[in-house]
């Protein structure tokens, strides 16, 4: 994507993108460490407004659900770009990803007790490479069907013994 290109998405003109960041690289650190914060707070706040761990896992669930299909593009931008941020931020950025798995793994924890922390993380992340996947043909499928798989789907892998 052009500077040019962004400037217009959010109606600027493209250098005029450049006041507010010093550079493409600038754009991509803002993007990504925002949204791994947003999915932090996200995480933390509905576990803490969760009553139980199984109702923690399902609005964790629908959270994650709700992300991926709002955002695919920055998705995207994620999986293909994240190394092309200077060591810094993308530490930053690695840092708030193992946050938010971490919150999943407490809450995995509750419900698999004698299950170890490193299997609880795989599935933890397999859950998001699940749901992070679908981006292509949620874009051609209804957003409630693809929703509602994605969730019955998802707490299967996470329930499952």
């Amino acid at each position: 994507m052009s500077l040019e290109d962004l400037g217009a998405a959010v109606g600027i003109s493209g250098p005029a993108v450049y006041r507010h960041f010093e550079n493409k690289q600038a754009v991509l650190a803002a993007l990504l460490i925002d949204v791994s914060r947003e999915l932090v707070s996200g995480a933390d706040s509905v576990i803490a407004s969760s009553t139980d761990s199984a109702s923690a896992l399902r609005s964790l669930i629908a959270f994650h659900v709700d992300f991926a299909l709002s955002n695919p593009d920055v998705i995207v931008v994620q999986d293909r770009d994240l190394d092309s941020l200077g060591s810094d931020d993308r530490e930053l950025v690695r840092s708030l990803q193992r946050g938010y798995i971490e919150a999943w793994v407490g809450v995995l924890a509750d419900i698999h007790p004698v299950t170890s922390t490193a299997e609880l993380r795989i599935r933890a992340r397999a859950t998001f490479g699940l749901i992070n996947s679908t981006r292509h043909s949620a874009r051609t499928s209804p957003k409630a069907a693809v929703r509602t798989l994605l969730e019955s789907m998802a707490m299967a892998a996470l329930t499952s013994a």
